[in-house]
C-alpha cells in the first residue's frame, strides 16, 4: 500500500555542511572543490570524449546554459538510463537520455547527463548536455538499458509514496479525469516530477483543505497550496499551485495520497474546491509505516 502522509519531513542531510555522494565508499566530502578535485579526472575523460563526438554543426557550447533548465526534470524522469561500464575504467556511469519539446524550434531537443548513482538516485552529475544530434545521442546509449519509460506501466505524475505509483484503481481513474480536463496552456504532465518537492509544504501547509464523499461512500480530501511563481511557468495571472488529493480512511480520519500535481489553471482548481472547507487543524496527518 502507499504510505501515509508524513507529519515531519525528513532531515535528509548526512553530516554537518558535508557533501555525501556514496558514504558506502567513503565519498564524503568537505566542499565543492574538494568534490570536483576527487572527480576531475574522470570528469576530463567524459569531456574529451564527449567533445571527440560532438558535431560542429550541433548546438554551440557557449548556448548549453539556455538548456540547463532540462537538467532537473532529465534527472526527476529521464526516459532512458543506460548503465555505461566502459566509459570510465573500472567505473560504472550511468547515462540519463531525454527529449524535451521546445515552443521556438521545430527540432527535436534532447538532454544527456552521464550520472554517478547512489541507491538509486542521482547523486553527482559528470557531464550534461543538450543536443539536436540523435546519432550523438545515439552513443550514449550503450551497455544496459536499465530504465525505459516507453515500458513503464504507472502515470508519469506517480511519485515515491503515492497510490497512484502502485496503480491503484481509484488514484488512476481520478488522475486519468485530471488529465483529461487540463487546459492545454497548463504544465505539461511530463514536467510534473520537477515539482514534486512541493507536495510535502502542501500538504503540511496547506492554504486550503476542501473534504467530500462520494455517492459510494469515499471520502476524498484534497490539499490545495499556492507557490510564488517561478519565471517562465506561470500563468498570465501570476499564480501557480499544487494540489494533492488524498483518500479519508473514516475509522482512523488518516489520509492516504492518492496524487498530487502543480497547475496554473484557475478553473482546474476549482474543481477541487468542493464539499466542505476544512482547516489544517481538523487533519490528522499519520506518520508513514
Amino acid at each position: 500500500m502507499a504510505k501515509k502522509i508524513k507529519k515531519v519531513k525528513e532531515n535528509k542531510k548526512e553530516g554537518a555542511g558535508k557533501i555525501v555522494i556514496d558514504a558506502a565508499l567513503g565519498l564524503v566530502f568537505a566542499d565543492e572543490e574538494e568534490l570536483f578535485n576527487h572527480f576531475s579526472r574522470d570528469i576530463e575523460a567524459l569531456e574529451k570524449k564527449f567533445f571527440a563526438q560532438k558535431k560542429d554543426t550541433d548546438i554551440a557550447v557557449d548556448d548549453y546554459t539556455r538548456f540547463e533548465k532540462y537538467l532537473p526534470k532529465l534527472l526527476a524522469d529521464p526516459q532512458e538510463i543506460w548503465r555505461d561500464p566502459k566509459s570510465l575504467e573500472g567505473k560504472e556511469v550511468n547515462n540519463f537520455i531525454g527529449s524535451f519539446d521546445e515552443k521556438k524550434s521545430a527540432e527535436k531537443l534532447f538532454y544527456v547527463a552521464q550520472v554517478y548513482v547512489t541507491n538509486e538516485t542521482p547523486s553527482f552529475v559528470y557531464l550534461h548536455f543538450p543536443t539536436r544530434d540523435e546519432d550523438l545521442v545515439q552513443k550514449y546509449r550503450n551497455g544496459e538499458i536499465v530504465y525505459d519509460r516507453s515500458k513503464r506501466d504507472t502515470a508519469i505524475g506517480a511519485s515515491e509514496g503515492d497510490a497512484l505509483s502502485e496503480r491503484e484503481p481509484l488514484a488512476e481513474g481520478l488522475y486519468q479525469a485530471m488529465i483529461k480536463v487540463r487546459s492545454e496552456s497548463d504544465f505539461k504532465e511530463e514536467d510534473f516530477p520537477e515539482f514534486f518537492d512541493l507536495r510535502e509544504e502542501t500538504i503540511e501547509e496547506p492554504d486550503e483543505i476542501w473534504r467530500s464523499r462520494d455517492a459510494y461512500g469515499i471520502i476524498l480530501v484534497n490539499f490545495i497550496k499556492e507557490f510564488r511563481p517561478t519565471e517562465g511557468i506561470e500563468n498570465e495571472e501570476g499564480e501557480m499551485y499544487y494540489i494533492a488529493v488524498t483518500q479519508e480512511d473514516p475509522s482512523t480520519e488518516s489520509h492516504m495520497l492518492l496524487f498530487s500535481f502543480p497547475t496554473n489553471d484557475k478553473s482546474l482548481v476549482e474543481r477541487y474546491r468542493h464539499g466542505e472547507n476544512m482547516t489544517a487543524e481538523e487533519v490528522v496527518q499519520e506518520s508513514s509505516h
